[in-house]
């Protein structure tokens, strides 16, 4: 034991209750009973649980021999139809070899991600797969102190040489642009997903600035709008963005919804597309497609990331090699929703 903190492997209730300034009874309704816990005090139980790594006693001797053959998936959210087929793909391979899926969801809330992993693990959750490359650090360290073998997903640029499958947001991002600039466009918006624990909006954004840096253009921070990935809260950004002075001529959303949620927008205020604005999403989902006209959008692979993602994890967790990046294609799908400018 190194000054008053415990050694890690040996930390015990009393010692998460000490460092959080509770009884080890409150530390136990904290873990057991969260909802009995007032939230000021369930904080620093959890934020003293975090920095001992505590896992409760009788679970952290088995952690490392057991085996559930159940992987875990944490997504954003269970709304987003994208990361429901994904999950769906994965369930799919995984049972094809014995292995279940858990899902859990944390909101955005990379904290909360947090939490949820060292939770199934306490469960025997023998593996992980996450979506995105931005995680909390301490998730990380987390997941190598019991040994979870873990893919990130839907990005490719994971510090460290973490394991990932997904695509170059980035790049997809920069090829769409390019094509509204090859266009004619010159005045743009951005309808984008908050960014905060959101690396592929964060990335997608920054490749649509890059392509239209390149052409020595730029989007002002008032036609920059971000909304959350819902059609009305799209509606509304996009209602700012065509009260802008001047108004942009094309606009580029992140995923579809946004930029499905900006079509009902023009619709309601007779703006034409594509006529007197063009829009563009990501992902090529059926809501774009369905449209009319219908949505230009970057297909990504949205099943391929499920597949490859089980296959990675299957062979990590049963000693066969396996790549530990895998990049897989997008490619950009032309329809009905973009033009030159007016």
């Amino acid at each position: 034991m190194t000054g008053d903190r415990p050694d890690r492997a040996r930390a015990g209730a009393k010692h998460v209750a000490l460092l959080a300034g509770v009884s080890t009874a409150t530390v136990s309704r904290a873990l057991n009973n969260p909802e009995t816990v007032d939230p000021a005090t369930l904080q620093r139980v959890r934020d003293a649980v975090a920095k001992l790594r505590y896992v409760p006693h009788g679970v952290a001797r088995s952690l490392r021999s057991r085996r559930s053959k159940m992987v875990g998936a944490i997504v954003p959210s269970f709304d987003y139809a994208l990361y429901a087929r994904t999950t769906s793909a994965l369930q799919q391979r995984l049972a094809e070899r014995g292995y279940a899926l858990v899902l859990a969801e944390h909101h955005y809330d990379l904290e909360q991600e947090l939490q949820l992993t060292r939770q199934l693990i306490e469960h025997g959750v023998d593996a992980f797969v996450f979506v995105g490359t931005e995680h909390d650090s301490r998730l990380f360290a987390l997941l190598d102190e019991f040994g979870r073998p873990f893919v990130l997903t839907w990005g490719v640029d994971a510090p460290e040489g973490r394991p990932c499958v997904g695509f170059d947001n980035r790049a997809a991002g920069y090829e769409m642009a390019r094509h509204l600039v090859k266009l004619g466009h010159k005045r743009f918006g951005i309808v984008s997903a908050p960014i905060d624990g959101n690396d592929r909006g964060r990335e997608r954004g920054a490749g649509f600035r890059a392509a239209l840096a390149e052409a020595g253009l730029s989007v002002p921070d008032s036609h920059v709008q971000y909304a959350r990935i819902t059609l009305a809260a799209a509606e509304e950004a996009m209602q700012r963005l065509l009260a802008a002075k001047p108004r942009p001529t094309a606009v580029l959303a992140t995923n579809d919804v946004l930029a499905v949620g900006a079509m009902l927008a023009c619709r309601k205020a007779g703006v034409r597309i594509p006529d007197d604005i063009s829009i563009t999403g990501v992902d090529n989902t059926d809501l774009g497609a369905t449209q009319t006209p219908g949505l230009t959008s970057v297909r990504t692979p949205i099943v391929e990331i499920g597949d490859a993602a089980a296959e990675q994890i299957v062979a990590r967790l049963e000693g066969r090699d396996a790549p530990a990046h895998l990049a897989l294609p997008f490619e950009i799908v032309l329809r009905g929703s973009t033009a030159p400018p007016p």
